[in-house]
């Protein structure tokens, strides 16, 4: 079933919608929208059991490309551009390889057409396993995550999922789903490898980020033939926070390629 998104839009001109990655939300992307706004009418979704988009008990990446596809129909959007990063980016490709009519053009962040290991599930146990709703701060809350978790986890950006709620903490994010769905989200639908999506599309990679390999160009190009693929220096998986004025550079070129803007008098 269809899951109706939550959505945050700002700007003016031709829309273009960014789908966050797993365990973030639209608001994510807010700085690189702003940026993009005077140009660009910037959409920012939260996906299914996300921030404040309705839970569901799928998360394969067929059903949340139609969840992107009833945002398109919903809010009368000609041929958007859609951008991912990582979770985002898995869906991105789905959308444009199965409904590649309702899109101008894809744009990937550092995610490739391909399966990954499992890293996340300790992020959701750890999550799932403190009770929250008997914390009194988000302080206690964060050491706890933090003593369950590696030096190294992205505490941080997990504790943006928790949430106030009725004088209790809780999660904002479907940890249960999640944890069913984990194979299905570091999984590419097998299905989609025969496909081939004609329109322009860009791969941006972090330098120090190990999701899009050297061999990863040769799947990337077989299935989106007219893909340019970038490097952003100095960043890591997540981009967009690690180097965002060499990201929304890459963006603001691609997209001015992708979609002609009207001369100005």
């Amino acid at each position: 079933m269809t899951v109706k998104l939550a959505y945050e839009a700002m700007g003016d001109g031709p829309p273009v919608v960014i789908l966050h990655g797993l365990f973030g939300s639209g608001r994510n992307w807010a700085s690189i929208a702003q940026a993009l706004s005077g140009s660009y009418r910037m959409y920012l979704p939260d996906a299914r059991n996300h921030g404040a988009s309705p839970w569901a008990d799928t998360m394969c990446y067929s059903h949340m490309a139609l969840d992107v596809l009833e945002l398109i129909d919903r809010e009368g959007l000609q041929r958007p551009v859609v951008i991912g990063h990582s979770m985002g980016g898995k869906t991105a490709m789905a959308l444009a390889l199965e409904y590649p009519h309702a899109i101008s053009g894809v744009a990937v962040i550092d995610i490739a057409p391909e399966a990954y290991a499992d890293q996340f599930s300790p992020y959701v146990n750890a999550m799932r396993g403190l009770d929250v709703a008997a914390a009194t701060s988000r302080r206690e809350v964060r050491q706890a995550l933090a003593c369950r978790l590696d030096v190294d986890a992205p505490v941080d950006f997990l504790m943006q999922n928790l949430q106030r709620h009725n004088e209790r903490f809780d999660w904002r994010l479907n940890l249960m789903a999640t944890a069913v769905c984990m194979q299905d989200l570091c999984a590419f639908p097998s299905e989609l490898l025969r496909q081939r999506y004609p329109g322009p599309a860009l791969f941006v990679a972090g330098e120090h980020s190990r999701y899009v390999r050297p061999e990863s160009r040769a799947g990337i190009v077989r299935l989106f033939p007219r893909a340019q693929l970038q490097q952003i220096r100095d960043a890591g998986h997540w981009v967009h926070a690690d180097e965002p004025e060499a990201l929304i550079q890459a963006l603001r070129g691609w997209l001015a390629e992708t979609i002609p803007l009207p001369a100005t008098s």
